[in-house]
């Protein structure tokens, strides 16, 4: 309910008559004030006139004006700047430390306000504003995407700045673990970052013409590489045996330590994604040199790019999907063109896009964003879902936007931050069917 207030608050949803502190003085609300989701009042740099006087500081608000005291507001210094305390009831009166009586304001929640929020936070639709988003102004979805679209670059930044600190500041080596965990595609992303964490890329780098060496180094650091006491000696191909016997030479030479083999997932994986086949086209795109952070800027075209991430497997992995003997049929194990723009879209935009922020190169960062653009929009429940609300996407950058709001708004049923959802529990029950040309 106080969420409630404080929306009705943000967005001045005043009664429609002359506003009036609980004690009769006039109240003018010029600003109210920068919501604060920290501690400390719940808006803070409000600007107010009461009885002509121009105030500025902070306004809090509670269900109960007696709220002030079960939450010790009358104890704590941050509260000392106070212009004004609102509330739904105004049940005792407020003082400053000095004796003086702080101002208030009753401010009741209207029905139809009540009664949209409790339509969109009880639905069962997905998205929750399913029934009425289509009917919002095209421009109003719109520049809500465009600013859903920031804060998704920010987000996918800082998660790259985080990885850089981790690995010492190396770039390839934050564009590596980026890309490794989004060959995990999901259900291994953790762990793909978590083995690419592990790779000396300065070690592997002097083994770069030699694609059994890193596939040595990779699998061996991927655990799988170890005995497993499960399996016969005899059913262990002679490819595994001579990787195995190279990694331990790398082992003691790098001083490498391997991940544990229990973090893979293999459960309802199709065998095309068993980290086995991801780990072997990681290394032949090493192997190549493929993946070179100047290579990426360099790239001129969605389609460059595309070039630089296409990838086949070794010989062996051509007819196996794991280091038995077993034998599949013959397959080059290439990576789809959906599955190369899944990696542009969530590993090479935002190694670029952070890239450019730490070189402070904007052409860098606008290019990041136009290859969110130039790509053709992602299809997944959660588009689906949207598409059937009447919100169609024209490119990754729209399906990123919407992706972002689902996760971080939807998700946790914050519609009063979201734009589509506070519009909505603002208007009145008929705004749908009022001609928006007047």
């Amino acid at each position: 309910m106080e969420e409630l207030l404080q929306y009705v608050w943000k967005h001045k949803i005043f009664p429609l008559r002359e506003l009036m502190t609980v004690d009769g003085r006039t109240l003018e609300v010029f600003k109210p004030g920068l919501q604060n989701r920290d501690a400390g009042p719940d808006f803070i740099g409000a600007i107010v006139k009461i009885d002509g006087v121009k105030w500025v500081g902070d306004v809090e608000l509670h269900i109960r004006t007696s709220d002030w005291f079960k939450h010790h507001h009358d104890i704590d210094r941050k509260y000392d700047n106070i212009i004004l305390h609102v509330a739904i009831e105004v049940d005792t009166p407020l003082r400053y430390p000095n004796g003086e009586e702080i101002p208030q304001f009753q401010l009741p929640i209207p029905d139809y306000v009540m009664k949209n929020s409790e339509t969109l936070l009880r639905s069962d639709y997905s998205p929750k504003c399913k029934l009425v988003v289509g009917e919002l102004p095209k421009i109003i979805i719109h520049s809500w995407m465009s600013s859903l679209l920031v804060e998704r670059l920010e987000m996918r930044m800082n998660q790259v700045m985080e990885r850089l600190e981790a690995l010492n500041k190396d770039w390839e080596a934050t564009l590596f673990a980026t890309i490794a965990r989004n060959f995990g595609f999901g259900k291994n992303g953790a762990a793909f970052e978590q083995w690419a964490s592990t790779i000396p890329m300065s070690a592997v780098g002097k083994h770069r013409d030699n694609l059994f060496q890193i596939e040595a180094i990779f699998f061996g650091q991927a655990g799988l590489l170890e005995n497993d006491k499960r399996k016969k000696t005899e059913e262990h191909s002679d490819y595994y045996l001579r990787l195995q016997k190279e990694y331990n030479y790398l082992r003691q030479k790098f001083s490498l330590t391997p991940i544990d083999p229990k973090l893979w997932k293999f459960f309802r994986l199709r065998p095309q994604n068993f980290p086995y086949i991801r780990i072997a086209q990681l290394a032949m795109l090493y192997h190549k040199g493929n993946l070179n952070l100047s290579r990426l800027i360099n790239a001129h075209s969605i389609e460059d790019i595309r070039d630089l991430l296409k990838t086949q497997v070794s010989d062996f992995w051509r007819v196996h999907y794991s280091f038995t003997n077993e034998e599949s049929s013959e397959n080059d194990k290439c990576l789809s063109e959906s599955s190369m723009d899944l990696i542009i879209i969530n590993s090479v935009v935002p190694v670029l896009f952070s890239y450019g922020r730490y070189k402070g190169d904007e052409a860098l960062t606008s290019k990041a964003v136009d290859l969110w653009e130039g790509v053709k929009p992602e299809n997944n429940r959660i588009i689906r879902d949207w598409a059937d609300a009447g919100v169609v996407c024209e490119n990754a950058a729209d399906t990123q936007s919407l992706i972002h709001l689902t996760h971080n708004y939807c998700e946790k049923s914050d519609c009063f931050r979201c734009r589509l959802g506070s519009e909505y529990i603002k208007r009145t029950p008929n705004f749908l069917y009022e001609d928006e040309s007047d």
